[in-house]
């Protein structure tokens, strides 16, 4: 028997379409609004608007290609919205959900065709696909149908508090099933959603939530106990907590961002997780950066990017992206990598990070600067691939030898 639709779920998913699309507020942002206005919705309802809105957004194309929704109509949200609904045929169609031009088995054949060419059938923008074709080769086929896959929900066990087969009994004790995950020292998979935040674990700094491949930069930035350390791209600054508890909460990490906003919630999750040598700054003028200049025996910079490699948990992304957006990017993490470099001492290192898996953004843009300068020498590079589990992510230490 079909589960059974409600008019307030319904609508909720088609302004949650219309702010995304239209009005080009990030998808988890407008998410986190509609839930929040409607605190009286059960589990299974929040689920089904946040499922089914990332499900809409993730094959947008493909669904709008099968059932013939021209995207200047303005009812193409509610039409997208019966389309799904009908191609995964798990929910009673009720009279009030907008009719498709086409039949329900048509719908479904042009949905699975073998035929539809890859811009449509992996739902991407047809400008997008040919870029990434023609830096990624033969490998774009693979790296794109991964992008399209589910993101895992994947913890960081906070080492300064506890360990992976402490939280594991924990989290057992609380009825939340998790697996360790080869190769990732401190990642911890749940394999059932759930909202973690509520977790007494949580709330307790036990973990932090961390993709796995997000993971692998604080052991590859190579921190030891004592050092300084300046991530000059903090953000909410997930990476400058792991550095931190890599060097068990021992020497200094200098968490740098144009936003203060970030930096005050990172304050606050340094706080919950027993992190105590983490120093927020404002990056408001050049003199932030020029004040730390041949200072830190390691930085960080995981520069601004288009996001390519995480297109899994932000499918609404490459909506929103465009080639000048990208070519602009390009030109930031250029001169953040020229103007920020001078902060590592004499024979410290620089970690430059993207969550892109675009070479124009990872190795022609370390070789570029390798090639203005002859004091630093590469290290070691990583790449890691969509295809290969997690998000998409690069990452090159570089050393100032003179």
């Amino acid at each position: 028997m079909k589960k059974r639709l409600h008019r307030n779920i319904i609508q909720a998913i088609e302004t949650g379409l219309q702010q995304i699309f239209e009005e080009k507020i990030y998808a988890d942002r407008v998410l986190e609004h509609i839930l929040k206005s409607n605190p009286l919705w059960g589990s299974r309802d929040r689920r089904q608007i946040a499922e089914t809105t990332y499900d809409i957004v993730r094959w947008w194309r493909r669904i709008c290609f099968a059932a013939k929704i021209n995207e200047n109509d303005p009812l193409k949200y509610r039409k997208a919205l019966t389309a799904w609904y009908l191609i995964k045929q798990e929910y009673e169609i009720t009279e009030w959900l907008c009719p498709i031009e086409v039949s329900e088995k048509e719908l479904v054949q042009r949905y699975h065709a073998k035929d539809l060419k890859r811009d449509i059938r992996e739902s991407i923008p047809e400008w997008l696909d040919s870029m990434c074709a023609n830096e990624l080769g033969d490998i774009w086929d693979d790296e794109l149908h991964a992008l399209n896959e589910q993101a895992d929900l994947i913890l960081r066990v906070n080492s300064i508090k506890t360990s992976h087969e402490d939280l594991k009994k924990i989290l057992s004790a609380q009825t939340v099933e998790s697996q360790k995950i080869k190769g990732y020292k401190d990642a911890l998979l749940i394999p059932t959603r759930i909202n973690v935040f509520k977790l007494a674990a949580f709330k307790e700094g036990l973990f932090e939530i961390q993709d796995a491949s997000s993971q692998l930069v604080a052991p590859f930035i190579d921190a030891q106990a004592g050092m300084r350390v300046i991530d000059a791209c903090a953000g909410g600054g997930g990476k400058s907590l792991h550095i931190a508890a890599q060097m068990n909460n021992k020497g200094r990490v200098i968490a740098m961002d144009v936003e203060q906003w970030k930096l005050d919630e990172l304050k606050k999750r340094a706080r919950r997780g027993g992190i105590s040598i983490i120093e927020t700054r404002a990056i408001d003028n050049t003199k932030a950066i020029k004040r730390l200049y041949d200072s830190a025996d390691r930085l960080l910079l995981d520069v601004p990017c288009s996001g390519l490699g995480v297109l899994r948990r932000n499918p609404d992304a490459k909506w929103k992206l465009s080639a000048d957006f990208i070519a602009e990017m390009q030109k930031k993490q250029i001169q953040i990598l020229s103007d920020y470099s001078r902060m590592v001492k004499i024979g410290g290192k620089i970690v430059y990070a993207t969550c892109s898996i675009l070479p124009s953004e990872n190795t022609l843009q370390v070789q570029k600067f390798l090639q203005s300068n002859e004091n630093f020498q590469l290290e070691e590079e990583k790449i890691v691939l969509p295809s290969q589990g997690f998000d998409g992510f690069y990452m090159a230490r570089l050393v100032r030898k003179s």
